[in-house]
């Protein structure tokens, strides 16, 4: 399954997000695409509304998804996410 998402940047972002979905869905097949921001991971298709809500609790909302004060909430999240990411390397 693939998901595009808002605001990864880097390889903190992409960490954090990698150490997130390996707890949550308990599997090691995920790759992220920081350039075009998309999230691929082997899961079921009926998991796609839990996949969304997680990455949204991390600071990385599907596209299009939230706008106004819930987008500049999401992008402060990424910051957090994004820093944690880096510090774990």
């Amino acid at each position: 399954m693939e998901i595009t998402v808002e605001n990864i940047k880097c390889g903190g972002c992409a960490g954090s997000i990698t150490k997130k979905l390996m707890a949550v869905f308990d599997t090691d097949k995920i790759d992220i695409n920081i350039e075009q921001g998309i999230v691929s991971i082997e899961l079921d298709d009926s998991k796609k509304d839990e996949l969304a809500k997680v990455l949204l609790d991390l600071g990385y909302p599907e596209t299009d998804s939230v706008h106004g004060f819930d987008s500049a909430k999401a992008k402060a999240k990424s910051f957090v996410s994004c820093a944690i990411g880096k510090m774990d390397k």
